[in-house]
């Protein structure tokens, strides 16, 4: 079983690493809330391992991630709460090898590939660091339509993992060698990686992020969409998550769309009034897409991804009197 000290260290670093990944995980009840805690340890402490200070020789990056594999999948046994707790959880909610592979082979892959050209190289990235995180988040969740639900939950954690990539242009390049905006998208507006190297905020850098920022939205609104399939207890607190994740578009374009000058970030009170906001539009509406845009102020796209629901481009999803 999942004990408390697992879940203790656990919430302990949602809390220090990831701040509106915890306020969110709060408001879900606690037969999903413990769980959460438990995954995102792993996923962070994984992540660490590639993104620490000083990583080490890259053979023992690779060691310790098989390692973590291993015990994540209960084929060793190990002494980390976290480890266990996670071994625990996947033979409890049943959850898929394969998911757990692909996030720990996402983890292996940042130890070596620094560079993306085109977006399609970024999405084999993005099925191991975000589509898998959405699918174990799903199986714990356990909706009554998981098959509908999962598109849509791939979309969202997508959607979270680019914004991040969006506002952490300067620390990835910076801090780790590391440049997630694809070289295609940059070409196309007349810069390249070269301008991101140097930290060089042009006018095509800028450009690229705007472009980037309105793909990510397409997987936002695919994502918030999906939010109806989910169990009750479990919808509003995914529609927070998605709602203060997705603010930080507003940050990153209120700074002209460079994140290679400054990262923008949330304070503590913008994140928990978008929550009340969000609460208070959730008594009265029940249509995720609606809140999301209302709270956000985000635009719908125009041209979403086949499958997304037919709410694009309706005149009363946006309402512009939303704000602090």
């Amino acid at each position: 079983m999942t004990d408390i000290e697992s879940i203790r260290r656990s919430k302990a670093v949602q809390r220090h690493t990831g701040l509106t990944f915890h306020l969110a995980t709060r408001l879900l009840p606690e037969r999903v809330r413990h769980p959460t805690y438990v995954m995102y340890a792993f996923f962070r402490t994984a992540d660490e391992v590639v993104d620490a200070a000083d990583p080490g020789p890259p053979a023992e990056q690779r060691r310790e991630l098989e390692r973590m594999r291993a015990a994540a999948l209960g084929e060793r046994e190990t002494d980390d709460p976290v480890l266990a707790a996670v071994a625990d959880l996947r033979a409890r909610h049943d959850l898929d090898r394969e998911d757990v592979d692909t996030f720990i082979d996402a983890m292996l892959m940042d130890i070596e590939k620094v560079r993306y050209d085109t977006f399609a190289e970024l999405e084999t990235y993005l099925r191991g660091s975000s589509v898998a995180v959405g699918h174990m988040m799903l199986d714990v969740m356990d909706p009554a339509e998981a098959e509908q639900a999962r598109p849509q939950a791939a979309a969202l954690g997508e959607a979270f993992q680019l914004t991040n990539f969006l506002r952490d242009v300067r620390e990835d390049v910076r801090d780790h060698d590391r440049i997630y905006l694809p070289e295609a998208t940059l070409r196309t507006h007349g810069s390249s990686h070269a301008d991101i190297e140097a930290l060089d905020p042009t006018d095509g850098v800028r450009a690229a992020i705007r472009a980037e920022l309105r793909r990510t939205e397409q997987r936002y609104h695919r994502g918030v969409d999906g939010i109806r399939y989910l169990p009750p207890d479990c919808r509003f607190p995914v529609l927070a998550a998605a709602v203060m994740y997705a603010d930080q578009h507003r940050l990153i374009r209120e700074q002209g769309c460079d994140t290679l000058s400054a990262r923008p970030s949330l304070t503590v009170r913008r994140r928990l009034s978008l929550v009340a906001r969000a609460w208070l539009r959730w008594q009265f509406e029940s249509d995720p897409l609606r809140v999301f845009y209302q709270v956000t102020n985000l635009d719908p796209p125009t041209d979403v991804d086949a499958g997304t629901a037919d709410a694009v481009g309706r005149e009363s999803i946006h309402d512009p009197s939303g704000s602090d």
